[in-house]
């Protein structure tokens, strides 16, 4: 899906039509779980990117509900900075595939290959990441396995630098049940967050971890942690301390450092609390620096090529004209209909399976309008649910921030009242046991109800600040409320369209695989006519001229020769 495509002319699956529908042209990479592949839809000439599940690794079942997982998960977030899925299945061999948008750009990996990256731009290209990835966190998926390898800076719109992240092959459904052993250790280690490395269950703040590693490395043109061994480098996530970036580049500046400092916190609980509040740091951060020119793009680097021709055959379109020139053809070289009966059989069939073609391309037609239609309406809904959720997320990310300084204020009030109180209790006490008289015990009692009265202010905003702790969860839960509302919403949503979406698909499978039939056998009859009438002389200019049009030529001038 990244780069030029590399054609490897060796591989076997290279020509095979996967699920009736999409013609495999060339290899265009590999990643842990899956082969992927420039692919064409066989009749309306659609460019996809599939993914085939890896052949050593066909029969490892785990795997297997990974990959669906990922359809799943990329799916239901439907974010502009994440890659669309637009079908998912099995081949009749029970071999599973992704077909995915196809992509042209180049890696962040590639890029950070050349070293650190000037801040502004890795503050654009981590903006886009962020602003993804709270809207998976919102939607309970978390990713698992950001790397450089992962992130696509393509082109769109005029904008250079624009973030695709690929391969949620790793990425979980919240509420699924585990498919991976407990304790089993899944991820890239240099990326790989301190409670990862540790066996434990990623979260949100583990996709934060990556970023920070991802920021230190742009910053920086190095990773935080380097070794070659992979226990080593385990150990370096669960226990070491990351370097501060200033200290291998000292023009970094102290508000980015902080922001990865606090990114690659040990503790998941100081790291940033949510992808909002880092995605409102790095927007602070963002407005401070000055325009940057890569913003735009301004030459031809990351857009996509316009994807090669398909292999040439006849399209359903020419078969009728085809079959005519076959049909003027064979009247040539046998006047009077005595052509052999193999000869007329096979014109006979040239003008049936061009009628039945044309028939079946507008049954396919219709059939894919419909269903690219219920598609956008489908991803429509998606993406409005996602918005309104991620609004919602980003005031209760608010909220629960401001729930938590208020109960640290009510924390520190109710030390202030302790404290207070046995100062007032003291003085009482003093003022109750003294013997002296006069000023000096009236002394006493004032600084007495002094103490009660600052008891009283304390207890006071103490109460007034609980008061607000108390709206503001009631805010938080309130907000999780609507969101969990809203998910379960998209949920339900998701199931009714993958079957509305299921079928259709079928019927269009169906429909192609029939589509090929009539494009083997079309070509078995062409074949036939092709051997029979290259050695007529009689039919030599409109072979040629047939020939012309299969290579996609101009058929020769001769026109003068053209008798009856």
């Amino acid at each position: 899906m990244q780069g030029a495509p590399r054609i490897v002319p060796t591989d076997p699956m290279l020509g095979r039509v996967i699920a009736g529908r999409y013609r495999l042209e060339a290899r265009i990479g590999e990643g842990g779980m899956g082969v992927v592949y420039r692919a064409r839809h066989v009749l309306i000439d659609r460019i996809v990117a599939v993914k085939l599940i890896r052949p050593d690794l066909r029969g490892e079942t785990h795997l297997r509900a990974w990959m669906l997982r990922e359809a799943r998960a990329a799916n239901r977030v439907d974010h502009a900075h994440i890659i669309d899925i637009h079908d998912i299945g099995e081949t009749e061999e029970g071999e599973l595939y992704l077909v995915m948008e196809y992509l042209v750009g180049t890696s962040l990996s590639s890029e950070l290959a050349r070293g650190s990256m000037p801040l502004a731009r890795g503050v654009d290209i981590l903006e886009q990441m962020c602003a993804a990835l709270a809207r998976a966190h919102d939607l309970g998926v978390v990713h698992r396995d950001l790397k450089s390898d992962n992130i696509l800076l393509t082109s769109r719109g005029g904008r250079k630098d624009f973030v695709k992240i690929l391969d949620f092959g790793l990425a979980h459904l919240a509420m699924d049940p585990r498919l991976a052993p407990k304790g089993a250790v899944f991820g890239t280690p240099e990326y790989m967050a301190p409670e990862q490395a540790r066996g434990e269950e990623a979260s949100a703040q583990s996709d934060l971890y990556a970023l920070g590693v991802l920021f230190f490395e742009m910053l920086t043109g190095q990773l935080p942690f380097r070794s070659d061994d992979r226990d080593t480098l385990l150990e370096m996530q669960r226990t070491a301390i990351a370097p501060r970036p200033r200290s291998i580049k000292p023009d970094v500046l102290p508000a980015a450092e902080a922001i990865v400092v606090k990114l690659l916190e040990k503790d998941r609980r100081k790291r940033f609390q949510d992808a909002h509040h880092m995605h409102e740091e790095l927007k602070a951060l963002q407005r401070s620096l000055p325009s940057t020119p890569w913003e735009i793009a301004t030459t031809g680097d990351n857009i996509a090529p316009p994807p090669p021709p398909p292999p040439q055959s006849p399209g359903v379109i020419e078969w009728a004209s085809r079959a005519a020139l076959f049909s003027r053809m064979v009247s040539r070289a046998h006047p009077g209909s005595n052509a052999p009966a193999e000869v007329q059989n096979a014109v006979g069939q040239a003008w049936d399976l061009a009628s039945r073609a044309s028939r079946l391309e507008g049954e396919v037609a219709s059939h894919t309008r419909k269903l690219e239609a219920l598609e956008r309406r489908g991803r429509a809904l998606r993406a409005e649910i996602g918005r309104k959720v991620e609004e919602l997320a980003h005031e209760e990310s608010r909220a629960l921030r401001e729930l938590s300084a208020e109960q640290a204020e009510v924390t520190r009030l109710r030390e202030a009242v302790q404290q207070a109180e046995r100062a007032a209790a003291q003085a009482k006490q003093a003022a109750d046991q003294t013997g002296a008289s006069g000023p000096q015990l009236r002394a006493l009692f004032e600084r007495a109800g002094a103490a009660s009265a600052f008891v009283e202010a304390r207890g006071d905003q103490l109460r007034e600040h609980e008061q607000r702790a108390t709206q503001k969860e009631a805010q938080a839960r309130d907000l999780r409320r609507q969101i969990e509302e809203l998910r379960a919403q998209l949920a339900r949503y998701a199931e009714a369209l993958e079957e509305d979406l299921a079928n259709g698909r079928e019927k269009v499978a169906a429909r192609t695989r029939d589509g090929i039939t009539f494009e083997k056998a079309f070509s078995e009859v062409s074949s036939l006519l092709l051997n029979h009438l290259k050695s007529k002389p009689e039919a030599r200019d409109l072979l040629q001229e047939l020939l012309a049009a299969m290579h996609g030529q101009a058929a020769p001038a001769k026109a003068e020769s053209r008798k009856p």
